[in-house]
């Protein structure tokens, strides 16, 4: 709508609409802006905010772990001021960094967590390395290790993570890009051990998200009641069908790849040439994945896989969805209103209205015109969290009254 306007008082949204219909109360700090588009603030439903961003297996071996936690600290901090104001972390990202950032200790989002990502032996969870040692991602404090091997196994785990602090529990029910010893097609854990993830983690209200790239992974997660397919790179019709008859929402993270790509060519030596090869051959297939997925009205959240990538950019995220078949007010939608509800939280989140959550940003420009304005962070002018503003680089101002 033209000149919109949103106000808030304390947390909450009070009214939103156009300028010509809200009444905006005396001795109100007002923030304006030309050419600025309002939006909620934005969602990003795979991150790892406890991984330095890129991949460096050198770097990881000369990082004492506390250092490596305390990158938390800038990753959160990059991350909401580009206009995420909520996330889901995806794992290696322990729970006191949620807790420092409610209890105001740092800035950062809004965040709900998988503390650990568990998988079989040998596969995409597990940190071994062909010479015998481990080389973990994270720094592992208070995350537990994530290998697990039968269904007896598989439910001590789950409970074992939840009582570290998990929202979800995360699991690799396919092989991967940066793992050393798999295939992305292959699939891994059985829909057995999968179904007892499952059922621990909703005794306690909780759900699971699977890491899963080939297309037997995706449809053993479904068969077992997973509920969010991270990745998708190699759907075939019958697990896009199974996605729609169970509801299940699929969280692309298009730009991972071309992320371990970009990183191992600015950092040689980083990356193992193997994980390299894998992620340029993932490119083609994930894209044509996700437009089959698209086409065919799988429900599709926004993710990106962020910490394999840089913090702070997962806007790009919003144009390679479009690329591969979303009109932009998909896309939007896909990073505001689709993860609230899936995140359970769309009666606080998601939308501008009266009543909800003050979190809306402004970005210059108008991104259904041209949805790559998402790819340059600095566009974002206004990010306003729970009624707090966080950040503001608007134009102009008049700083009481109207």
């Amino acid at each position: 709508m033209p000149e919109a306007v949103a106000v808030w008082q304390n947390d909450r949204l009070t009214a939103v609409g156009p300028r010509s219909s809200v009444r905006i109360p005396p001795n109100a700090r007002v923030l304006e802006g030309d050419n600025l588009t309002l939006l909620p603030g934005l969602m990003d439903l795979h991150v790892h905010l406890g991984l330095e961003a890129g991949i460096n297996f050198p770097r990881i071996l000369m990082t004492p772990a506390s250092l490596q936690l305390l990158h938390a600290v800038p990753n959160c901090a990059a991350t909401l001021q580009a206009g995420f104001t909520t996330v889901r972390d995806a794992g290696i990202t322990p729970v006191g960094v949620k807790l420092a950032v409610e209890r105001g200790f740092f800035p950062g989002p809004r965040m709900e967590i998988a503390v650990s990502i568990l998988g079989q032996t040998g596969g995409h969870a597990d940190p071994w390395m062909p010479c015998g040692v481990e080389i973990p991602l994270g720094a592992s404090l208070d995350v537990p290790d994530g290998v697990v091997d039968g269904v007896d196994s598989m439910r001590r785990k789950v409970r074992e993570v939840l009582r570290a602090g998990a929202d979800w529990i995360k699991l690799c029910t396919s092989g991967g890009v940066l793992s050393a010893s798999d295939d992305p097609d292959a699939a891994q854990l059985t829909v057995e051990e999968i179904a007892v993830a499952v059922y621990e983690a909703a005794t306690v209200g909780k759900r699971c998200m699977a890491h899963a790239m080939s297309a037997r992974g995706v449809k053993n997660a479904l068969e077992a009641g997973v509920m969010t397919i991270e990745h998708g790179c190699l759907l075939d019709e019958e697990a896009i069908a199974l996605m729609k008859q169970k509801g299940a929402t699929l969280i692309p993270t298009l730009v991972a790849a071309r992320d371990v790509i970009v990183g191992a060519e600015r950092n040689p030596g980083s990356l193992p040439p193997l994980m390299v090869d894998k992620a340029r051959q993932m490119i083609q297939r994930h894209k044509a994945s996700v437009q089959a997925a698209i086409a065919a009205g799988v429900t599709i959240a926004m993710g990106t896989d962020a910490g394999v990538g840089a913090h702070g950019d997962n806007g790009r995220e919003l144009a390679l969805m479009v690329e591969a078949g979303m009109a932009p007010m998909q896309a939007i939608e896909a990073t505001t209103r689709v993860p609230a509800q899936l995140l359970r939280m769309q009666d606080r989140l998601g939308t501008l209205a009266a009543g909800k959550v003050a979190d809306l940003i402004a970005i210059e420009g108008d991104p259904l015109a041209d949805i790559g304005l998402f790819n340059d962070r600095s566009r974002v002018r206004l990010v306003v969290k729970g009624g707090r503003v966080v950040r503001d680089a608007t134009r102009s101002r008049v700083a009481v009254g109207i």
